[in-house]
This record gives C-alpha cells, structure tokens and sequence, in this order.
C-alpha cells in the first residue's frame, strides 16, 4: 500500500503521523511510505532520517495526497486538506467531528473513508489511541494552569503548592477519566489542595485508593460543580463522551462568581468544550478572559510538546496502521469490531452515531457501511 504522511498545518502544530520507526515497520513489510519535506521538523526528525528509514520525501502535501491510498495524520484535516481527499483513500487521524461541522461537511463532500483515532475502543471499553494525548493533555493542563496563574498572564497571583505558612492554591478536575487523574498527578506533585469530581462512584473509589486521600472527591452534581468552582483558584474540565459533543458542565454564571483571576483549562475543548464561556483557542493566543476568568482553551494542547507526543501516540497507533495497511481499510475493520468503531465518515454517510446525532446528518452505521462498500 502506499501511505503518506504530510506535514501538519493546524496553528502551531509540530506533531508528525509517523515517526521514522514507523517507517521502517511499514517498509518491512512491503508498503510505500511518503512523507512531506520538514514534516519531521518539529520533534528533531529530518528528511534524511525518514529517507534512511526508506520513505520517500516529497515537497509538497499535494504530492503526498496524490500518491498516497492511505492518509495517516495526526489532527484533523484542514479543510484546504479535506479538498484534496479522494473517494478512493482513507484517512486514519484524529477526527473530532462532533465539535466541527465545517470539516464533517467538507469530509462527507469528499466521499473519503475516515477513520478517527478518537472512537477506536479496546476489548474494555477503553480509547487506546486517545488515551497517549490524553494523558499528555492532562499534564500539560497543570503546567498551562500554574502559569497562567501568574499575575502577569491575568491571573491571581497564586502559587499552587503555596509555601510554608501560607495555603496551597485549590484545583477542581471535572471529570476522573485519563485526563483527569493525570491532570491530578501534576497537581498533587506541585502541592495542590485538588479535588476530583465524578459521576461514578466506583471511579471516586479508586481515586482516593490511589492518592491514599491525598486528593478529595465529589460526586458530580449541578450544585457540586458550581459550589466548588467558585471557590477555586484553577478549574481543569476533563469531560469526555465518545465521539459526542461535550457537556457544559460550568454555566456562564458560575464563571461570573468565580474568583477574579481565577484560571479554567478546558481539555475537553475538541469536542466543544466543558465550559458554557468556552472557545477554541491556538497556542499563538492560547488565552482569553470572560468576567475576569482566564480561559485556556487550546484545542490541540499535546502539540506544546511534540517530541513526546508524537512518539507517545505512535506507539499506540502503528500496530492499526500496520493493520489497516496489510489488510486494507475494509478487511481490517471487519477482523476488528474495536477499529470498525473509529469509522466515521465512509463514501459520503456518517457512519459514528453520536456524531450524526449532534450535526443533524442520516446515521449509516459502521456495519452497513461495511457491508455495502
């Protein structure tokens, strides 16, 4: 098969599809590799490190789109990318379509099959190739909180582990999933009071199992979320349903009583975000400020640190894309109901359900769209 690989254009996006590990698997087993020039660029990777792993450098993503069966990025397409899909490729990426209208029309338009890391499951309900960006993300959302705390940045001048003498600053983490237990780890290790709210009890067990009662726990109701918001200092929103848009969680008045300069980072912002005040930001402008809360809202936070990123993710998608690529898009999601649920968009059909339930389109479900393709 021949696989390409193009540079990332999303603002500040330095991530790369396939590192030139990768490479070498794919071209072992007898497929075609290309890559964009400088797509490598951004982890410390060069075009001569992809050559000699055995791909074949092109300068443009146009080249790459025309002489590849199979599309394999990291974020989701840009809708000057989604033009020149063709009905004969398949895309394997990051999708979130529920949240982007825009590029779901563009997608359906193009009659490509795209397949979304973000809705393939394993054998135990888990997102294994949402989990590596998700555990980033949650990291990084302490590091991007603490700083924008800093007076200077708009915040309230709060350090998180306080010092001997004066209290820590107070994290609330919506949500106990990846994301949040990571966000958690960081926050704990910097000396945060966190408490951590969630809608499953036995969640909220293992939680405090973990943290031996170092972090507190919520069950997450409407007067929790808001009672413990506003006397936060940083609000991380951590809140994930697969495939769907996400829930507004924190309502625009609960922002209004929030403390002023107090600091909210909205992970969930791929899907739409956690937080009614939310919108998406880049890291050029990764902040903004609505009744004095500072909001960061950067829709592709894992991109802040590339080289670990991209290798964390690529360890969990090369044994799909060797897969998809040895079997072909269509034999490998029958062998493998867990990749069939990435299928989102096959031959102009939406084919994830919560996806054509949030944007008003027929649902063709992944089974059907196997049958007839």
């Amino acid at each position: 098969m021949r696989i390409g690989v193009p540079r990332e254009i999303k603002t500040l996006e330095f991530r790369v599809g396939m590192t030139p590990a990768g490479v070498v698997e794919l071209v072992h087993d007898g497929h075609e590799v290309f890559v964009e020039t400088d797509a490598g660029a951004g982890i410390g990777m060069t075009d001569a490190d992809y050559e000699k792993a055995g791909a074949k450098v092109l300068g443009t993503a146009g080249e790459v789109f025309e002489s590849a069966e199979m599309i394999v990025k990291v974020k989701e397409p840009q809708l000057n990318e989604c033009a020149m899909l063709r009905d004969d490729q398949f895309l394997f990426t990051y999708l979130h379509l529920a949240a982007d209208p825009e590029q779901t029309r563009a997608l359906v338009q193009s009659g490509t099959t795209a397949i979304a890391y973000e809705t393939v499951t394993s054998k135990d309900g888990s997102l294994p190739l949402l989990t590596p960006m998700s555990e980033v993300a949650g990291r990084l959302s302490i590091q991007a909180g603490a700083f924008a705390l800093h007076k200077a940045n708009g915040g309230r001048g709060v350090l998180l582990g306080g010092v001997p003498g004066v209290k820590p600053g107070k994290v609330v983490i919506i949500g106990g999933g990846v994301a949040g237990t990571n966000a958690a780890d960081m926050a704990i290790g910097l000396g945060a009071d966190v408490t951590i709210l969630d809608r499953s009890l036995p969640r909220l067990r293992e939680i405090d199992n973990i943290w031996g009662g170092r972090v507190h726990t919520a069950y997450s109701t409407k007067h929790a979320i808001e009672d413990l918001v506003c006397a936060a200092d940083l609000v991380v929103g951590a809140v994930l349903v697969a495939g769907a848009a996400a829930p507004k969680l924190v309502t625009a008045e609960t922002v209004k009583q929030m403390h002023t300069g107090a600091v909210m980072v909205d992970i969930s912002i791929d899907q739409g975000g956690c937080f009614e005040t939310s919108r998406p930001t880049t890291h050029a402008e990764p902040t903004y400020i609505v009744d004095e809360v500072v909001h960061y809202c950067v829709t592709n936070m894992p991109g802040a640190v590339p080289r670990t990123s991209t290798f964390a993710l690529t360890n969990a998608t090369l044994p799909f894309v060797k897969a998809l690529a040895n079997l072909g898009w269509r034999e490998a999601l029958l062998r493998d109901s867990h990749l069939a649920n990435g299928l989102n968009v096959h031959a102009g059909h939406v084919n994830h359900e919560a996806v054509a339930h949030d944007l008003g389109y027929d649902y063709l479900s992944a089974h059907d769209a196997l049958k007839a393709a």
